[in-house]
């Protein structure tokens, strides 16, 4: 996979089992990797873990993040809410290569209940390997963080 990194990984208890698995081929890397929880099955709320990640990444202490719940979408709206997180969720290949390449996503969210370990594999895979390409892109991603400001001081 790619270079090295600081990666904080959370899940909820629907995808706890996903988030092990990913744990695992993390660790075959020399990846700097927090476990932010959950710890187990039992039900928890999603908000509480999906908030743990994205304020390591939002603060600058990690440069990535990887989220997992049911099916990643209440994971997407908890860690979108921090500033300058670029949180996508990706259950296929094209878009975890196209959230890097195009969006400079810094956290990436599938669903436990979505994606099979094999599948997330490749998902993680490329999503590490993707280079952002910076150019017009960036543009649009300070416009996203320009955009976002002005909403929250109305």
């Amino acid at each position: 996979m790619a270079s090295s990194a600081r990666i904080a990984v959370g899940c909820d208890h629907a995808g706890f089992e996903l988030k092990e698995a990913v744990k695992s081929f993390l660790e075959d890397d020399p990846f700097d990797i927090e476990d932010c929880g959950t710890h187990g099955k039992a039900s928890v709320d999603y908000t509480e873990f999906g908030a743990r990640v994205a304020q390591k990444v939002a603060s600058g202490d990690y440069e990535k993040g990887i989220l997992i719940c049911g099916t990643g979408l209440g994971m997407s709206m908890i860690a979108n809410r921090f500033p300058g997180v670029r949180a996508a969720l990706c259950n296929d290949l094209f878009s975890a290569i196209m959230s890097r390449r195009h969006n400079d996503a810094n956290i990436l969210i599938m669903g436990g209940r979505v994606v099979g370990t094999d599948l997330a594999r490749e998902i993680l895979r490329a999503w590490l390997e993707t280079s952002f390409e910076g150019g017009r892109h960036k543009e649009r991603i300070v416009n996203i963080d320009a955009r976002a400001k002005t909403a929250l001081e109305k």
